[in-house]
């Protein structure tokens, strides 16, 4: 079933507004009925382990008591066989319907999360940890697929045999019955009480776990930058904390759990051998007949253990019921819309975009972008400078509406930006961000990854001639079907970035955004990108980020962020003949780069046989 068939009987978003038990009973919806056969199975094998006891007080007073030694003997004992058979045969049902079930309802509930999780805004993924979100999508998760399996199942097949055996314990002797069950309150509060305290441990232990998980993810994600500083012990020392804390809630919860057992298991013990004695007593006054008394030990059995798992099973249904809790706290969160809109363009946009006292901010009061206004016509190229931090990353990802601007207006072709739809904006946009991602996929999954059609083989080599990396691609041994590691780990950074500007080439975009594309090249090989860029950004709006004054020399308009505003705007011309900040960065790197001269220069001449 795909997410968006399951979708239609499968609404998490109103479940996520009710309790937690309505909303577990509405993600059941389409599985209902085998969870019921489940439960109804359940039944017919409990009633044929009540009749079992019954037939066998049948058999010693109705049978044996009377010296009966014929063809009744063959049939009881064909009953006993049957009866067994039954209850077998009815089990296996069960537990095969609530696996169904349960298998079911969790299929079903990670791919409505993996899909949620990818529609949720930028905004939320800044502030989520990876950690907690892979252990909400996984462990708690699998907490709610027990809660179904094991948990709700075993839950109806106590009460069941409660009420079964209950029945069957008053047609014996309703007195006896009745002096049977006076632990059975006290159980179940003792069981509701463990249950708060279970709950809020296991959600400590939970989110101590996420925190675990978060840990593990990022150093095994940044394992060569904790290799390359010896940062071996300080990355232990961290994990160790984190771990003992995560020892300490999770022995803080066995505790409880041990303490839960004793207390029930002597409660239910007494009952037990408070009932034995006194229908012992009962039998020897003749109240009881000794059939009766057998069926009673084993019924009793039976009645009162099953209440004893039953508050256990309702301690650990705390957990689900948790975990349920983790997992639809992601569910409400609201979904970024990808094509809502008051506008429904169907041709691609021309590319002209103006800014009028753009404001961003983040969180309130603290103001990212300020009053930021420019024009960029049809085609030109606007290249953004300014130091980390300046806002030049946010600027161009309002255009995408990866996030929305806070003040001011920002037109597309004439157009309010937030009037498009999300999806069209980002169908044409094209984006090389300063930190490329590749899967781990093949080069050629890698650049034709967001096409959404077959690519040609010649228009993916066109596209990676034009990013300057074919040649390195096909002087590997497969060539395009080259596998790259983990995050693009086998291919250098270089290489990376080119994979990633030959993907956002080959998607053919109307407006390019390049965020400091090659600044993890070497000056040729930025020199071949350039080219190539200067060729294809030809009729297209292009954004350049960048840090090297090279980069930005032939842009149409380059802008100067400083602390979120612009404070310098023109040609690379005519920046270059105003003082200011453009200026200082243009004088220190032509001043770097006439000292790297003459220090090469110097080595050739001291040394020219390593040349």
């Amino acid at each position: 079933m795909s997410v968006s068939s399951a979708s239609t009987s499968f609404d998490l978003k109103a479940s996520a507004s009710e309790g937690r038990l309505k909303g577990l009973w509405r993600m059941m919806s389409g599985f209902r009925l085998a969870y019921f056969g489940a439960m109804i199975s359940l039944a017919i094998a409990t009633i044929s382990k009540t009749l079992t006891y019954l037939l066998l007080a049948y058999l010693i007073d109705g049978v044996l008591g009377k010296g009966i030694f014929d063809n009744t003997l063959l049939l009881i004992g064909l009953g006993f066989v049957g009866l067994a058979l039954i209850e077998g045969l009815f089990t296996f049902f069960s537990g095969r319907l609530a696996a169904r079930t349960s298998e079911g309802i969790v299929q079903r509930l990670r791919d409505y999360l993996f899909d949620h999780l990818q529609r949720l805004s930028f905004t939320y993924h800044d502030k989520a940890q990876t950690g907690e979100l892979i252990q909400r999508s996984t462990s708690d998760v699998d907490a709610i697929r027990r809660f179904f399996a094991d948990q709700a199942i075993n839950a109806g097949r106590i009460l069941l045999l409660f009420v079964i055996n209950l029945i069957a314990l008053l047609s014996l002797n309703a007195p006896l019955a009745l002096i049977s069950i006076v632990i059975v309150p006290i159980v179940l509060v003792v069981s509701i009480w463990f249950f708060g305290r279970i709950s809020r441990a296991y959600e400590a232990h939970q989110i101590q776990e996420a925190a675990v998980s978060t840990t593990l993810q990022e150093n095994l994600t940044g394992v060569r930058v904790v290799k390359a500083f010896a940062r071996q012990a300080y990355e232990r020392d961290k994990f160790e904390k984190v771990n003992w804390e995560k020892f300490r809630r999770g022995r803080r919860l066995l505790i409880i759990h041990s303490l839960y057992w004793p207390i029930t298991d002597i409660l239910c013990a007494t009952q037990m051998l408070a009932g034995y004695l006194i229908g012992a007593q009962m039998t020897i006054a003749g109240t009881i007949t000794l059939g009766d008394y057998v069926a009673y030990a084993g019924l009793v059995m039976w009645l009162i253990w099953p209440m004893r798992n039953l508050g256990r099973l309702i301690v650990q249904m705390s957990t689900g019921l948790v975990s349920y809790g983790r997992v639809i706290e992601i569910i409400k969160e609201a979904r970024e819309p990808l094509t809502e809109g008051r506008v429904a363009p169907k041709d691609n946009v021309r590319g002209e975009i103006v800014f009028n006292h753009v404001g961003f901010e983040y969180e309130a009061n603290s103001p990212v972008l300020k009053d930021v206004s420019f024009r960029c016509e049809p085609g030109q190229a606007v290249a953004l400078l300014g130091s980390t931090g300046s806002g030049k990353t946010t600027l161009v990802n309002l255009l995408p509406r990866f996030y929305e601007y806070t003040g001011g207006n920002l037109t597309l072709d004439g157009v309010e930006l937030n009037h498009y739809p999300r999806k069209y904006l980002r169908q044409q946009i094209g984006i090389v961000e300063q930190e490329p991602f590749l899967f781990s996929r093949t080069i050629r999954e890698n650049i034709t990854y967001g096409v959404g059609r077959q690519v040609p083989q010649p228009e993916i080599e066109q596209a990676a001639r034009a990013a300057a990396i074919h040649d390195v691609i096909v002087s590997f041994p497969d060539g395009y079907n080259t596998l790259v590691g983990e995050k693009g780990v086998t291919l250098s950074g270089g290489q990376k970035q080119r994979v990633a500007v030959a993907r956002t080439l080959l998607k053919n975009p109307r407006i390019l955004i390049l965020d400091d594309s090659t600044s993890s090249v070497d000056l040729e090989t930025e020199e071949e990108i350039r080219d190539a860029l200067q060729h294809l950004m030809i009729n297209r709006t292009t954004f350049i980020i960048a840090h090297r004054i090279q980069s930005v020399m032939n842009a149409d308009l380059i802008l100067v962020l400083d602390h979120g505003q612009i404070v310098q705007r023109g040609t690379h011309a005519e920046l270059i003949e105003q003082p200011g900040i453009y200026r200082q960065i243009y004088d220190i790197q032509t001043r770097i780069e006439v000292e790297l001269e003459k220090e090469i220069g110097s080595v050739q001449q001291s040394a020219p046989e390593l040349i």
